[in-house]
């Protein structure tokens, strides 16, 4: 008996009749356009196709002889085309219709969304009205991937790919395989599901996964934050209202260091005599 025909399905149908505009084909029971943009090559009536199924912009079930590079029982790594606020983010499978992600599967936080360019582990999932959408992978299936990291690579850095958040922080996939953990206080700035960054290795845990930082090392980080600290100054007419009593909150807020951070670079400057400070102000020598 024939059964019903359902998006992500990767099946072999016959050519029922052609039309100017294309292939209706059928599995006894029900029919399907095969438009000729979406044929490799021509058919005749009766020949059987090997076709993925899928929704055109229209809602109408669709068939294509281009593969996708995810189906419902795998999962890739996609790249975001499209961002859509009412919507989500639209990546591509790798046939002629983008795939949306849907906002219910993304951050609350509309800043930590993808951008264009940025790469998600997805698969692909039917819903309660068996409509096609991508699916994010979950941890479980990435860990799949995943190989242990050794003692040695603390220090070292990596590359990846951001592919969840939590309370604590973001959950990175490394291109060495590793399961990488970036807590919040050891981002240099806010990062984005999908985005690709540049890590250092903190620590290296028993299991094999790791911690890891955007920021520099304390001694990197300091030239950097007196660089940046100078060039406020310098953009201000050569002063600004903070000095080493100033408020932590109030240093983090304009700066994004901490106040130890802010102690560190300005004692670098201080003893260079490229600034001193007076009156609740730093001002440039």
């Amino acid at each position: 008996m024939a059964t019903q025909l359902y998006a992500g399905e990767i099946t072999k149908l016959k050519v029922a009749r052609k039309q100017e505009y294309g292939y209706f084909l059928t599995n006894g029971n029900e029919d399907v356009l095969l438009h000729k943009n979406e044929a490799v090559e021509q058919h005749d009536e009766g020949n059987e196709v090997e076709v993925f199924l899928y929704h055109d912009h229209e809602g109408r079930l669709s068939a294509t002889e281009t593969m996708p590079v995810v189906t419902l029982d795998s999962f890739s790594i996609l790249k975001v085309v499209g961002v859509q606020p009412r919507l989500g983010v639209f990546v591509d499978i790798g046939i002629q219709k983008d795939m949306l992600l849907s906002k219910d599967d993304l951050p609350t936080e509309r800043t930590r969304w993808p951008d264009v360019g940025d790469e998600l582990y997805c698969g692909l999932k039917l819903d309660k009205k068996n409509r096609l959408f991508a699916d994010l992978s979950n941890f479980e299936e990435i860990k799949e991937l995943s190989t242990e990291a050794s003692e040695d690579l603390k220090n070292k850095e990596t590359e990846g790919v951001v592919y969840r958040f939590s309370d604590e922080g973001a959950s990175v996939f490394t291109d060495d395989g590793y399961l990488a953990f970036l807590h919040n206080d050891e981002m240099k700035q806010n990062v984005r599901l999908g985005e690709r960054v540049q890590v250092r290795v903190t620590f290296v845990r028993e299991d094999g996964r790791i911690n890891v930082s955007t920021r520099p090392l304390v001694k990197e980080a300091r030239l950097e934050d007196a660089d940046k600290l100078y060039q406020y100054m310098v953009d201000r007419g050569g002063k600004m209202p903070f000095t080493d009593k100033s408020d932590p909150e109030a240093i983090k807020r304009e700066f994004n260091i901490s106040k130890a951070a802010f102690k560190r670079a300005m004692g670098k400057l201080l003893k260079e005599k490229k600034v001193e400070q007076k009156d609740g102000y730093t001002f440039v020598l």
